[in-house]
């Protein structure tokens, strides 16, 4: 019950940030300069789903709360500024307005986002199989006195 509670606040908080962060829901702080297209929807709800999944397996049922990190975690990470850069608007983005100016962002990096966004997509859900896959595996062991707790 930890984990899915974990999994349902994270996802909607992730959610919450990437939407309001690109500009994918409408907010006084931040506004997309190029409409958002259709497909940054699913992905951004998508990618917020598994993200919240993906922080819920390294929750543990019982016990103490956080367990270790690994290269799974690392990979769900890049997976998430990789769907930030996919849902994100071109021309707002800094980072790639200063690398290809602003007529790049548009011919070149806006074609890219669709891919990121698949790409993300298929990063994080690699990284929960295999963070799921190794829990029921290798399940961890939970002291004793986590037990009683």
């Amino acid at each position: 019950m930890r984990q899915w509670g974990v999994a349902g606040v994270s996802a909607l908080v992730i959610a919450l940030v990437m939407g309001v962060a690109t500009a994918i829901i409408d907010n006084p702080f931040f506004v997309r300069m190029i409409p958002t297209p259709w497909w940054a929807y699913p992905i951004w709800i998508t990618t917020s789903v598994l993200l919240g999944l993906l922080l819920a397996t390294y929750v543990r049922p019982r016990g103490p709360w956080l367990e270790s990190s690994s290269s799974r975690q690392r990979r769900g990470l890049g997976a998430a500024v990789l769907a930030w850069f996919a849902i994100g608007c071109p021309t707002c983005n800094m980072l790639v307005v200063l690398a290809v100016g602003t007529s790049g962002a548009v011919t070149w990096f806006q074609p890219l986002q669709p891919v990121l966004g698949v790409l993300s997509v298929l990063l994080l859900g690699a990284a929960l199989r295999g963070r799921l896959r190794n829990a029921s595996a290798c399940p961890v062991a939970i002291p004793a006195a986590a037990e009683r707790d």
